[in-house]
């Protein structure tokens, strides 16, 4: 098998999510088993526990690395009155009752090979010796190719040819969209938008021959980490162990410059005009770490009024290099807008004056639409 025999078009994680709905919801779709190809941290396991949650059906999450092949088939015994012997399924498998559901088969390409012989019967033929999946049961695999840098086997064609593969890839909005839904720390939101190659550096790990390196799976432990009560000695070494000693650095460098550049606390506190105005960071770094932390500290119909006048002010930040004031401006607005609508704070959101002058100013542009 080459390299890299991804021949089809990388997709978001939200994108195979939806696309894995839509299966589930066609009763012919849903026969077919697919494939989630992606590297470590992606979100892989995630989305399939989010499309089970979305139908509310229930989800068998069977990790093939952790288990033996007589895990799936089951047991044998005597059957003295037939004179055969039987096999006995597990009883994790669906039962015949269970109408509807998600088998989710992950580590597939990880998993032993004679355990993949079992899996791959469930996947071809809905079967594995005398069991049978129910009908209305979906499956779902996933796993690493070899030059994603994970222990793996290669796929045959014969296996591959009955099933839809999606190569899933991480898109910086659309985890960044989940991280903030998620209260990741806002210093993590801040790096990432402004250093989006950082996300997940699996190619350079890879390259350099290293064993710790950074992925979304990683970005999450890294915030629990900041959120945590550590010390600051202890989360350097944390962050080192979970990214890597050169993103942690670049990291802790960029928090230095957040940190420096702006307080949130002391700007909802402020007065509004030149007490705002002389709080408001000077770089790139500050910008966003302002951003992200005031969406974080949105929580009622005040902090949300005064984060609203603190972004119509942000034109007047002087940096010490040219901001995009203008987009962060839209950016903030359309957090605090899904913030609002999320916490139910959506008439102080419509009713506030400082909404209502930027509102007015995007019709004026033509930006409305």
């Amino acid at each position: 098998m080459p390299a890299d025999p991804m021949n089809i078009p990388p997709v978001s994680i939200a994108a195979a999510k939806a696309a894995l709905i839509e299966q589930y919801a066609d009763p012919v779709l849903r026969r077919r088993a697919t494939m989630l190809w992606g590297t470590r941290g992606v979100g892989k396991s995630s989305v399939v526990l989010q499309v089970a949650r979305h139908f509310g059906v229930p989800l068998v999450d069977l990790r093939l690395t952790t288990i033996e092949p007589v895990d799936i088939r089951g047991a044998i015994y005597a059957d003295e009155v037939r004179g055969q012997t039987v096999w006995f399924p597990p009883e994790f498998l669906p039962a015949a009752d269970q109408g509807e559901g998600i088998l989710f088969l992950d580590e597939l390409t990880a998993a032993d090979q004679r355990l993949q012989i079992s899996a791959y019967s469930l996947i071809l033929d809905r079967r594995v010796g005398h069991y049978r999946l129910p009908d209305g049961w979906q499956v779902i695999a996933a796993g690493n190719a070899s030059f994603h840098g994970a222990v793996s086997h290669d796929m045959g064609t014969a296996l591959a040819d009955r099933m839809f593969h999606f190569n899933v890839q991480t898109a910086i909005d659309a985890f960044l969209e989940h991280a903030l839904a998620q209260g990741f720390a806002p210093a993590v939101l801040a790096y990432l938008k402004v250093r989006p190659d950082r996300l997940d550096d699996t190619a350079s790990q890879l390259a350099n021959d290293h064993l710790v390196g950074a992925s979304p799976r990683g970005w999450e432990d890294i915030s629990n980490v900041l959120k945590s009560g550590l010390s600051e000695r202890a989360q350097r070494l944390f962050v080192q162990g979970r990214i890597g000693a050169a993103n942690a650095a670049e990291f802790f460098g960029v928090l230095r410059e957040i940190q420096a550049g702006v307080d949130v606390l002391r700007l909802l506190a402020a007065r509004p005009g030149a007490e705002t105005a002389a709080l408001l960071p000077r770089t790139l770094d500050g910008l966003y770490g302002m951003l992200y932390g005031l969406i974080a500290a949105t929580g009622d119909d005040a902090v949300l009024l005064r984060a609203l006048e603190i972004i119509e002010q942000w034109p007047d930040m002087r940096g010490t290099t040219p901001l995009p004031i203008r987009e962060a401006q839209t950016l903030a607005m359309e957090l605090l807008m899904q913030r609002a609508l999320g916490r139910g704070l959506e008439a102080a959101l419509f009713d506030s004056p400082a909404y209502r002058r930027y509102a007015e100013r995007r019709r004026s542009e033509g930006l409305d639409g």
